[in-house]
């Protein structure tokens, strides 16, 4: 049995359960990439917030740096380091997408 479910109904639902995981900014994002995601495959993506928050993560990105050990020696701004991280996401497929002072991401 199969409920389908919303914007607010998915935002109320991690609210509930895990409401630390995500920003409200962070939530659209993720709604928005997983409606995507079910539009090109052709696959329903079930309800299971536990299971998006062992699968997906929203971070600044001076931790996703560190965590991840990106190189961000030869930048010279915070703009450019930015850059460098969204783009080490994008290399690794895990970009989902930003907000503001960090990203939305497939953990890997």
């Amino acid at each position: 049995m199969k409920q389908t479910v919303g914007f607010p109904e998915f935002q109320d639902a991690f609210q509930r359960l895990r409401p630390q995981n995500f920003s409200l900014q962070g939530l659209g994002v993720l709604w928005d990439y997983l409606e995507q995601y079910e539009d090109d495959c052709g696959v329903e993506v079930e309800l299971d917030v536990i299971a998006i928050c062992c699968d997906f993560s929203e971070d600044g990105w001076e931790n996703i740096a560190q965590s991840y050990d990106i190189d961000l020696s030869e930048c010279e701004t915070d703009e450019d380091k930015v850059e460098v991280v969204q783009e080490y996401l994008e290399e690794q497929g895990a970009f989902v997408g930003e907000v503001e002072g960090g990203f939305v991401y497939r953990d890997f």
